[in-house]
C-alpha cells in the first residue's frame, strides 16, 4: 500500500503485503527515488528481543518495535533539511497515514498504526549525495493495519 498498490486488479487471485521490514522500507525509500534518486544503498533492520520476544517473528505483546537505518547514495543533491520536507510533506499529504514523520525524541511506537515512522533527529547527512535515515515502525501492530488497508483497498476494485 502506497507504493505499488494501483496496480492492482481484481482478477488476481493472489496478493502479498509483503513482511514488515518490506512495508517500513519501500515508502521511505519510494519517497527518496522519487525526489532525489537512489543510485545505490544498503538498509539494515535491528528487530527488539524481550525475555518473552522470539527473534523470529512472533507476537510476545511487549515490545516488538524495530528500527530501520536506510543508507543511500543520491543521484540528485540534496541537503538533509531537504529530505525532511519531502518526507513530511508525504507523511501530510498523498501518503497520510502510511508514513509517519517524527521530529520528538520518542521511544514507544507500540500502537503507533503507520507502516514506519521517520526520525528527522537520528539521520546524517555525510554530504549531499549520502545520507542516513533512520525509520521506526511496529512490526506486528503496523503490519496487521497494512493488510487492513489493503483488503480495504481491493474491496474498493470489486
Amino acid at each position: 500500500m502506497g507504493v505499488d498498490h494501483e496496480r492492482y486488479e481484481n482478477f488476481l487471485k493472489f496478493v502479498s503485503n509483503a513482511s514488515g521490514t518490506t512495508n517500513c522500507l519501500a515508502h521511505l525509500a519510494k519517497v527518496i527515488h522519487d525526489h532525489f534518486g537512489i543510485m545505490e544503498g544498503i538498509m539494515t533492520t535491528v528487530h527488539a528481543i524481550t525475555a518473552t520476544q522470539n527473534t523470529v517473528d512472533g507476537s510476545s505483546g511487549e515490545l516488538c518495535v524495530s528500527v530501520m537505518d536506510l543508507t543511500r547514495r543520491l543521484d540528485k543533491v540534496a541537503k538533509y533539511n531537504d529530505i525532511k520536507k519531502v518526507v513530511k510533506q508525504a507523511s501530510e499529504g498523498p501518503l497520510k497515514g502510511i508514513p509517519g514523520y517524527t521530529e520528538a525524541q520518542v521511544c514507544d511506537f507500540n500502537s503507533d498504526t503507520h507502516f514506519s515512522t521517520f526520525y528527522f533527529g537520528a539521520g546524517i547527512a555525510l554530504n549531499d549525495h549520502f545520507v542516513k535515515l533512520i525509520s521506526w515502525y511496529n512490526n506486528e501492530f503496523h503490519y496487521s493495519n497494512g493488510v487492513v488497508y489493503l483488503m480495504v483497498h481491493m474491496a474498493s476494485k470489486e
